[in-house]
Parts: C-alpha cells; sequence; structure tokens
C-alpha cells in the first residue's frame, strides 16, 4: 500500500511506451481522427435543420448523441495515447498532454448522465462515489481507495476521483475495474440516470478499449500534484493537426470539421447563458424575499417596542391602582400575564425570522458563488470558441492558397496541351511535303530517264 502513496510506479512490463508531440511523428493519422471528429459533431450539425424537433420529440435524443459523442471521443483519445505511445518508449507521466487529454475524456464519461445532490449547488456533479463501489465488487481495489482517501492536499470529491483513475492506470487495472462497476447497474442506479453512459452499452465498449491501455507503463508523483481545481476541457486541437495536404478537397474536411467544432462550442455557451439567467432569476427572488423579511422583522421590531411600552404603563398603573379593591388588581394581573404572554410570542416569532433571513442569505451567497463558477466556464468555453475561430481562418486561407495553386496547374497544363496539338499539326505539314517531294523526285527520275533514251536514239540516228 506504500507504493501507491505519493509516488507510486507500476510493474515493468515487456517494455514501456510514451508518444511523440510533434504532429507529424506519429500519434493520429489525419484520415482516421477527421471522420470521426466529424461523426462526434453530428448532432450539432443538425441543430439548423430540425435538431430542436427531434429532440422535443424524443426526449433521449439529445442523451443518445452525447453518449456516442463521448465515446468516439474516448476512442480518439484511447487510440492516439497507444499508438503515441509505440514512439517515445519510455514511462509516461503527468505532464504528458496525450494521457491528460485521456483522463479528461474519462471524467466526461463518468459524469455523463449522474444525478444531482440535493443540494443549492447542483452544478457540482462527482463522480466519487460511482467509484468507491468498486472496492465492494474488486476487493484488489481497496488499496487504491485507501490510498486515494490518505492523500494530503485533496479536499474534494472531484479530487478523489481524479487520484482514483491515474492510481488504476498505474496498476494497469482500470479496464477490469470499469467492467466490474459496468456490469452492476443495479448498484450504478442510484447514482446515474437510466440513460446514462454507464448505463448503456457505450460503457460496456469503453470499458472493452481500456484493455489496450495495459501495454503502457505510467509512473504520477500524486503529492504537490492540484487535482481539486483541474478544468476538465478536451483539446479537440490535439485531434486536428495536419500534414502537408495535397488536395482540396481534404481542406473542405478540415473546415467542415472546425464549423462543427463550432456549432456545439456556441451550444454549449446558449445553454451556459440560460444557465446563468436562470441562476439571475433566483437571486432576485431571494433578494426579494430578503427585503421581505427584513421588512417583517422591522415591523416584529416595532411590536414588540409597543408591547414593552404597554407593559411599563401597566407597571406604573397596577403601582398607583395598587391600595384599590382586590378584583382590579386581579384583573391587572391577568392583563399583565396576558402581555408577557404577548411578549414572549413576539420575541420567539422575531428569533424565527432572524434564523430564516441567515438562512436565506447563506443561499444566497452559494448562488453567488455558483454565477461565478458558471462565468469563469463561460469564459473558458469563449476563449475555445475563439481559438477554433481562428483555426478556421487559417485553414480557409489554405484553402485559398491551394485553389490559386490548382488553377495555376491548370493553365500549365492547357498551354502544354496546345502546345503539343501545334507540334502534332506541324509534324502532319512536314510528313505531307515529304511525301510531295518524294513523288517530284520519282516524276524528275522518269523524267531523267526519257530524255536519257531519247539522247539515245538520236545518237544511233546521227551514227
Amino acid at each position: 500500500m506504500t507504493g501507491l502513496q505519493g509516488y507510486g510506479r507500476t510493474s515493468p512490463s515487456s517494455s514501456s511506451y510514451a508518444a511523440p508531440t510533434s504532429p507529424g511523428s506519429g500519434g493520429f493519422s489525419p484520415t482516421s481522427s477527421l471522420p470521426l471528429m466529424m461523426m462526434m459533431m453530428n448532432y450539432t450539425s443538425s441543430g439548423s435543420n430540425g435538431g430542436n424537433d427531434k429532440v422535443q420529440k424524443n426526449p433521449n435524443y439529445l442523451m443518445a448523441n452525447e453518449r456516442m459523442n463521448l465515446m468516439n471521443m474516448a476512442k480518439l483519445s484511447i487510440k492516439g495515447l497507444i499508438e503515441s505511445a509505440l514512439n517515445l518508449g519510455r514511462t509516461l507521466d503527468s505532464d504528458y498532454a496525450p494521457l491528460q487529454q485521456f483522463f479528461v475524456v474519462m471524467e466526461h464519461c463518468l459524469k455523463h448522465g449522474i444525478k444531482a445532490k440535493k443540494t443549492f449547488l447542483a452544478q457540482n456533479k462527482s463522480f466519487w462515489g460511482p467509484l468507491e463501489l468498486v472496492e465492494k465488487l474488486v476487493p484488489e481495489a481497496s488499496e487504491i481507495t485507501a490510498s486515494v482517501k490518505d492523500l494530503p492536499g485533496l479536499k474534494t470529491p472531484a479530487g478523489r476521483g481524479r487520484a482514483w483513475l491515474r492510481l488504476a492506470l498505474m496498476q494497469k487495472k482500470l479496464s477490469e475495474y470499469m467492467k466490474a462497476l459496468i456490469n452492476r447497474k443495479d448498484l450504478l442506479s442510484e447514482f446515474y440516470e437510466p440513460n446514462a453512459l454507464m448505463m448503456e452499452e457505450e460503457g460496456a465498449i469503453i470499458s472493452g478499449l481500456l484493455v489496450g491501455l495495459n501495454v503502457i507503463d505510467a509512473n504520477f508523483c500524486m503529492k504537490g500534484e492540484d487535482l481539486d481545481s483541474q478544468v476538465g476541457v478536451i483539446d479537440f486541437s490535439m485531434y486536428l493537426k495536419e500534414g502537408p495536404i495535397a488536395k482540396c478537397s481534404e481542406g473542405d474536411g478540415q473546415i467542415t470539421a472546425i464549423l462543427d467544432q463550432k456549432n456545439y462550442v456556441e451550444e454549449l455557451n446558449r445553454q451556459l447563458s440560460a444557465t446563468v439567467n436562470n441562476l439571475q432569476a433566483k437571486v432576485d427572488a431571494l433578494e426579494k424575499s430578503n427585503t421581505k423579511l427584513t421588512e417583517e422583522l422591522a415591523v416584529a421590531n416595532n411590536r414588540i417596542i409597543t408591547m414593552q411600552e404597554e407593559m411599563e404603563r401597566m407597571k406604573e398603573d397596577s403601582t398607583y391602582f395598587s391600595k384599590g379593591n382586590k378584583q382590579e388588581r386581579t384583573a391587572d394581573g391577568q392583563m399583565l400575564s396576558d402581555v408577557r404572554k404577548h411578549l414572549k410570542e413576539e420575541t420567539q416569532l422575531r428569533l424565527d425570522i432572524e434564523k430564516e433571513l441567515e438562512v436565506q442569505i447563506g443561499m444566497r451567497q452559494e448562488m453567488e458563488m455558483a454565477m461565478k463558477m458558471l462565468d469563469k466556464d463561460v469564459c473558458e468555453k469563449q476563449d475555445a470558441l475563439a481559438a477554433l475561430r481562428q483555426q478556421l481562418d487559417d485553414l480557409r486561407a489554405l484553402k485559398h492558397e491551394l485553389s490559386f495553386k490548382l488553377q495555376s496547374s491548370d493553365l500549365a497544363v492547357k498551354q502544354k496541351t496546345e502546345l503539343n496539338s501545334r507540334l502534332e499539326e506541324k509534324t502532319n505539314q512536314m510528313a505531307a511535303t515529304i511525301k510531295q517531294l518524294e513523288q517530284s523526285e520519282k516524276d524528275l527520275v522518269k523524267q531523267a530517264k526519257t530524255l536519257s533514251s531519247t539522247a539515245s536514239k538520236l545518237l544511233q540516228k546521227q551514227n
């Protein structure tokens, strides 16, 4: 167990692997990553052509698309990690970018469809609860769970879940643990919605894909690593890196993929904006409630002061009429008792209102914290959208350049074709001229022969 606390290492396998960082030295091939990326973004591209109607007709349509998207991203991440690890030949650490993206994708898969806790900050969903079940299903996992709980510096369930994933990968048992967890859907139903990824067949597919990671040696130093505040944002640029492009059709495919990603990020921004508007409405309602409670508290204080003044007057009156008859004193005493009882009730009401006001103030503080977190998330999504737009501009410029080169090459081919036509025409003309010359030569030979025979006859006549 001590080998897993703080700084752990797996047992050496037959070979160690890691990945290159340059886009041209290994990892994903463009032909394998782009089709899957386009498939992963399919539901965003249909959003402008009636996708909302499909969601309204079938509530599970969006969840099914999200499951397929996450499964495709898991395929890309696992395949890229394994292929790139074959080229490095050393133990992977926590600074290796493809490994970091793998953990981000796994975190999104585990968070999909998870039930929110019954607190005001329902957005803080944690996948640590389902992972704690693994030690009940697989006894070997109890060592990892105990190590995670003993690690210093982990304060949130999300941080414990991230540490658990890293230790399971170091043990080369991540696939086994996930398979055991997915097979017990009766236990998972406590944490996940019925149509969540872990409850459907996509979860079983991902657990099968994780078997390939057993060939990777990983070594993480948990002490000093801030796992609580990590932001789980998938970096699509890792899967969109291309080498030299030979045809314009490949540039068109890249532009289509980038546009699909941009639509996806814009849809997320719209959803976050709607959430922010809902939270703002709740804050306004709480402010109105706080104002109303404050007014009621002021009214109660005024009533208490009025009752105290009446009681003082009653005391003075009772002192002044103390020498009166006994019946009047008894009536005054009864009235004083009623006033005291009423004062006690008013005091208790004031205490209750003050407690309720404190609760409302606490809820308002939690709401403000949630809005800050959402604003931070919106800013991150906007940065990602800006990066995607920059990539789109670069690809458009590249497409324009390739189109210009293609037009230039077409013009050169056309010129060469015309030149060949002219040469062939001249060759035909020269062949015809040669034939005419040959015919003229034959005629001259015949004429020479005729003249020679005539000359011979003339000579014979002279002799």
